[in-house]
């Protein structure tokens, strides 16, 4: 995933736009990410990479562990919603554009 990928499909929050908040606000929790721009507050689906990123800018976690890309990522999430893994708002990037893979 590049930086300029939409991390939080549901309210379109990059990756770096993440990445700058961590650095500048310094959240003392993975939850208080939330406060950039909402995400990980839609479908849900985007908290586990938020989290990743909040451990790395702890030094908790393995930097070095393979990403993937901004269509496999979308695909990951399609399949998550389609499965009933949580409901992404109005506005949010429609899961009918991306291929489930099957």
């Amino acid at each position: 995933m590049e930086l300029d990928d939409e991390l939080c499909l549901c309210f379109h929050v990059s990756k770096r736009k993440v990445i700058n908040f961590i650095r500048v606000e310094k959240p003392s929790r993975p939850g208080q990410l939330s406060e950039c721009f909402g995400a990980g507050t839609g479908c849900g689906w985007c908290r586990t990479y938020l989290r990743k990123l909040f451990d790395e800018a702890q030094g908790r976690s393995d930097q070095d562990a393979a990403e993937p890309t901004a269509q496999e990522y979308a695909r990951g999430r399609a399949k998550y919603v389609r499965s009933g893994g949580g409901t992404p708002p109005p506005g949010a990037t429609p899961i009918d554009d991306v291929p489930d893979g099957t």
